[in-house]
């Protein structure tokens, strides 16, 4: 896709000019993006992942501004960059359609259109989220009872049990919690899209919360409720690594390969599974849209695994 350049002699050379127009564009994009009601998550892998786009635009000498205004280009450049990422990095379908959608958006900010609207993308495997095993879950959870600290037990528990993203879970402050009153749940202020939704609490959870916050309060007086609810040895709100550190740390110790992802689609593929309505799991998982909660109802890997062995049996 190279392609030759005509330099001007005494201007600089095409391809310097071309990336810093990428450059001005980008960080304009990264003001703007800061200021969008997605979670710090999701700007992370926009940011990332538009940045690899704009690389990819500098070594092949497209032009951003081009891009914008004429469509026909536009198609014809994403269709390359789509075959790039399946061909030569053999990237996973769900891979390339989630940089297609940090694309979209980019041209969004850019005032034009869908910008890959031209650009089919990728047919995924018709199977649910993975998701822990009723086995693997009692594996996970006899782990997790052998936690000596209080804030990895009530991590683990929290997800485990409400399905709330890791992104929603570093965010909870400890007036989020309600656990004295007759009304236990836990209060997600800003879900992804900046949706507010309240989740009732089982038992578990609620103990598992109020050892931590009564150990929280002992080590760390004076903190007041809206700070953050997990917190490092120094004070501070765990972050969204921090968190996902723990879950795969207690994975590891009952031989598990978990993260808090898992932790959220086991929730939601356990609602699905014990019949619950759709409707109903999709406001505990905070989805906008019902075809994302319907995803729970496919088969998993696991269930398919189980149907060829069963042939044996």
């Amino acid at each position: 896709m190279a392609r030759k350049f005509l330099v001007i002699r005494g201007a600089p050379p095409l391809e310097t000019t071309i990336l810093n127009a990428s450059n001005h564009h980008f960080q304009k994009y990264l003001s703007w993006l800061e200021r969008q009601p997605l979670s710090s998550q999701t700007r992370r892998a926009y940011r990332s992942r538009t940045n690899h786009f704009l690389s990819f635009l500098s070594a092949s000498g497209e032009d951003v501004g081009v891009l914008v205004q004429t469509e026909r280009e536009r198609a014809h450049v994403l269709r390359e960059y789509k075959q790039y990422l399946k061909l030569e990095l053999r990237s996973s379908p769900a891979t390339v359609n989630a940089y297609l959608t940090a694309i979209d958006h980019f041209f969004e900010f850019l005032g034009s259109k869908s910008a890959c609207g031209k650009v089919p993308r990728e047919e995924l495997p018709q199977e649910a989220p993975r998701a822990l095993t009723k086995e693997e879950q009692k594996r996970f959870l006899r782990a997790v009872a052998a936690c000596r600290r209080s804030k990895d037990r009530a991590v683990a528990i929290l997800l485990l049990y409400t399905g709330i993203r890791i992104s929603e879970c570093a965010a909870l402050k400890e007036h989020d919690v309600s656990i004295a009153g007759r009304k236990n749940q836990v209060i997600v202020r800003n879900g992804k899209g900046g949706r507010y939704r309240e989740i009732p609490l089982n038992r578990e959870v609620k103990d598992a919360l109020g050892d931590w916050i009564a150990e929280r309060n002992n080590k760390f007086t004076g903190k007041r409720t809206d700070e953050p609810l997990f917190l490092n040895p120094q004070g501070k709100g765990l972050s969204t690594s921090s968190l996902d550190l723990i879950i795969r740390k207690i994975g590891q110790s009952c031989g598990l390969a978990v993260s808090a992802h898992v932790l959220r689609h086991t929730c939601l593929t356990n609602l699905v599974r014990n019949g619950k309505d759709l409707v109903l799991v999709a406001e505990i998982g905070g989805h906008k849209r019902l075809e994302t909660t319907r995803r729970y109802t496919l088969p998993t890997i696991s269930d398919k695994e189980r149907a060829v062995q069963e042939l044996l049996e």
